[in-house]
């Protein structure tokens, strides 16, 4: 999460920067949108990644929850 809020943070001053700089604002402002881009991007496999741990969480618990009625079932 952190990366996310420095690339926000980078294209933030991308377009701050274009307000004072008005003869390179178009290629100032193409690079806010560049770390707009990646921010997302980072945002989404970040988001891909918690899902994916809490799924093999959600499974290991069932596994076990299995393994122990299973257990209670030959005593």
């Amino acid at each position: 999460m952190e990366t996310v809020c420095r690339m926000r943070a980078m294209a933030s001053l991308c377009r701050q920067c274009a307000v004072y700089h008005p003869d390179r604002s178009w290629k100032l402002l193409a690079e806010a949108e560049y770390w707009e881009h990646m921010a997302s991007a980072a945002l989404l496999e970040h988001i891909r990644e918690c899902t994916a741990s809490s799924n093999e969480l959600v499974h290991i618990q069932q596994t076990a929850n299995s393994n122990d009625a299973q257990s209670i079932a030959a005593a």
